[in-house]
């Protein structure tokens, strides 16, 4: 990774973010923030902290998992339990210093710690208020929890697998893909409001609902023929739910392939030794190809077998067509192309030893993102924002 600027700086230096936020969604934003410069204090509660503490592969110190890792690099943290008048004061202290405040504690609750946007602004009149929810406010979900789990089956995304494969029963995507997704939207939600105040010195409150962010993301391609009204085609886009849509079979793996200019089919299947098939009506022009893409789809896989994967990038790239081979999660960390761009840096914490950090993706030319910092423990910061500080 390049340098961050000049003298040491990256783009939101000087920004200081007070994160009351656990587990993905939040986190996932103010993590962006903290790549670009921000200062982050994360502030947890007593005893166990942030839950992602605890998500995922074993750590090797309790309340130290890869999960958490991932997500808090470099920012700072300080255990306040607000239920406790002193530490709410200093709550609300740091409320009143910050630029952006990052929550995903649910509106009864803010109400009731006079942490709601209304008692925000009186103690800081231009703070940035990220509220991240589950269900946009406005709506009669407004009070309910939310996970990741609840959102994809609200969407309608735990049904798409049964759409591919005939299998009734309702199945997550195997990832936090709706927690992550809101965590983009409120990352740029954050920076669009920070870009405001510095035009304008005005703070807002800024809503970051999870049910509405997933629901547009899944239904950019999925909501098909129910976007006219009334309805012209059933939903989904029919390509991404085709059963036989998967990484091609090859004589020693799986691979990806995507010929999918109108150039490139004929092309393809020409080099696969199988021109004919172009030339064949059902597959002669774009509009049949859609229409018969689950038969082309099972046909160029009898084809592909019969090489291996080197065999066939060869071949697409020879025809400058997109492919990979599928390659299995456990072996990403070899992956040369990241090593040459040093997505994966190997770090030491003091606790916890070696431990790879995986670099914020996006490069900047002129004032590039930073390395992150050490993960910290829970509470590790807690003395430098203590009420005797000199401040």
């Amino acid at each position: 990774m390049a340098a961050a600027g000049g003298d040491g700086r990256a783009m939101l230096t000087g920004i200081r973010v007070l994160d009351l936020t656990s587990v993905v969604f939040g986190p996932y934003a103010t993590q962006i923030l903290h790549d670009l410069g921000a200062e982050v204090l994360k502030i947890e509660a007593p005893e166990t902290g942030d839950v992602a503490r605890w998500l995922g592969a074993p750590a090797k110190t309790p309340g130290m998992s890869p999960t958490f890792f991932s997500l808090n690099g470099g920012k700072r943290s300080a255990v306040l339990n607000l239920k406790d008048a002193a530490d709410l004061a200093t709550m609300q202290r740091l409320v009143s210093e910050c630029d952006v405040l990052v929550l995903n504690v649910r509106g009864k609750a803010l109400q009731r710690l006079g942490l709601d946007f209304a008692s925000a602004q009186r103690l800081n009149p231009g703070i940035v208020y990220v509220h991240c929810v589950g269900f946009g406010q406005a709506g009669p979900y407004a009070d309910e929890p939310a996970y990741d789990d609840v959102i994809q089956a609200a969407t309608g995304a735990t049904s798409l697998a049964s759409r591919v494969d005939g299998d009734p029963r309702a199945r997550y995507i195997p990832s936090l893909i709706a927690d992550k997704v809101s965590g983009l939207h409120a990352a740029y939600a954050a920076l669009a409001a920070i870009v405001h105040k510095l035009r304008t010195g005005e703070g807002q409150y800024v809503e970051v609902p999870m049910f509405e962010a997933f629901a547009q993301f899944n239904l950019v391609e999925h909501l098909g023929g129910l976007a006219f009204d009334p309805p012209n085609a059933p939903p989904c886009y029919a390509r991404q739910v085709d059963p036989n849509r998967q990484p091609f079979p090859a004589s020693d793996g799986f691979i990806a392939i995507v010929p999918y200019t109108e150039q490139a089919w004929p092309k393809l299947l020409e080099a696969l030794g199988a021109g004919d098939i172009a030339q064949n009506p059902r597959f002669a022009t774009r509009e049949m190809r859609i229409a018969n893409v689950t038969q082309l789809y099972a046909l160029l896989a009898m084809l592909t077998v019969n090489h291996t994967c080197a065999e066939l990038l060869v071949i697409c790239r020879g025809l400058d067509l997109p492919a990979r081979t599928a390659r299995d999660i456990a072996d990403i960390r070899e992956d040369p192309h990241l090593a040459s761009t040093g997505f994966f840096t190997r770090r030491e914490h003091p606790s916890e030893g070696a431990y790879l950090e995986m670099k914020q993706p996006v490069e900047f030319g002129q004032w590039p993102a930073r390395p992150r910092g050490l993960p910290p423990g829970l509470g590790e910061h807690r003395a430098e924002f203590s009420p005797s500080e000199d401040r």
